[in-house]
């Protein structure tokens, strides 16, 4: 399994250097060039330190997850170890490879994927959530792209809606019994009753309020990244900064990309240059801004990811009872 993983990572690896030589053409490589050079660098240790709030805090919420499933037996160093660990697979299409993580914890603890898998998508649903939150409230200032993250909220809530909906996911599962598909009843089951513990109203209350107060950290830094390369530091920009990041963020993930390369890319560029009225704010800066935040975010969690899965992938699988 983990050498399939080291392809799909080297693969992802290569789609991202792609994107930045991408985005070397589109914005110019030398005024790009130029622009990175006047960044003040004194502004990176507050604007790594702001995404790493951002992880502390996403792994608050999966130790809640896995608490409220009663996963008792994982000591927070493993799961803190593949927490982390799981931050490579955002190099995976739409980070399926995220249910990596659900592996580790059969392998370290014995309990079954199915009933942890369901922890991933309720991470995926609750930050995707918080995201919208956080992108409305630019909304109050600017008008774009408003089409976009209403059609994702509705999707979102009636998602939510339907898998409450107890009586006809149990229908569905029961037609699937009299199928080729009755095998793989059981696991659902499982996964289905895992998915309504975290989606209950307080489980998912607290998920998106930690999940907006953690992806708050990472759009200030984002703000920290266009102060450091020269734009007046007003609210109008922090407001901008947030509603840019957040609005992208949810896009790249939507898009189902392999870390959202490209398109939450080209969002932060192009939603720069629509949002923020300034001399300052040119092509080449919206690219260099578009590097730095997303060397800061995407890349910076990889490469503490890559140590990650160095050691969780020494581990040998414990003997459980039961398997899924």
């Amino acid at each position: 399994m983990f050498d399939q993983i080291r392809s799909r990572l080297i693969i992802g690896l290569a789609a991202g250097v792609a994107v930045m030589a991408a985005i070397l053409l589109i914005f110019d490589a030398g005024d790009l060039t130029n622009a990175l050079r006047e960044f003040d660098w004194r502004y990176l240790p507050a604007i790594l330190a702001l995404t790493l709030l951002n992880y502390v805090l996403r792994f608050v919420k999966w130790q809640y997850y896995l608490r409220t499933l009663g996963v008792n037996s994982l000591s927070r160093w493993d799961s803190a170890q593949i927490f982390i660990a799981g931050f490579t697979m955002a190099l995976t299409p739409g980070k399926v490879g995220e249910y990596l993580k659900s592996y580790l914890i059969r392998v370290r603890s014995g309990v079954p994927m199915a009933r942890t898998a369901p922890v991933i998508f309720a991470e995926r649903l609750s930050d995707g959530v918080a995201m919208l939150i956080l992108a409305a409230s630019g909304l109050l200032f600017f008008r774009h792209g408003w089409q976009i993250l209403v059609a994702g909220a509705i999707a979102m809530v009636l998602l939510m809606i339907l898998l409450q909906r107890e009586g006809l996911v149990r229908a569905v599962l029961g037609r699937m019994e009299r199928t080729r598909l009755n095998k793989y009843v059981h696991v659902l089951e499982q996964a289905y009753e895992s998915m309504r513990e975290l989606l209950r109203p307080r489980q998912l209350a607290v998920a998106i309020g930690l999940g907006t107060v953690s992806w708050l950290g990472e759009c200030l830094a984002f703000v920290l990244v266009l102060i450091g390369l020269g734009i007046d530091p007003t609210w109008h920009l922090v407001a901008a900064g947030i509603f840019v990041f957040a609005s992208a963020t949810w896009i790249g993930g939507a898009s189902m990309l392999p870390g959202g390369l490209g398109a939450a890319d080209l969002s932060v560029a192009a939603l720069l240059l629509l949002t923020i009225d300034d001399p300052e704010m040119t092509r080449s800066l919206a690219g260099a801004a578009t590097l730095l935040i997303r060397f800061a975010t995407l890349w910076f969690g990889i490469l503490i990811g890559i140590v990650a899965l160095a050691r969780v992938s020494r581990w040998q699988e414990a003997p459980r009872p039961t398997d899924a």
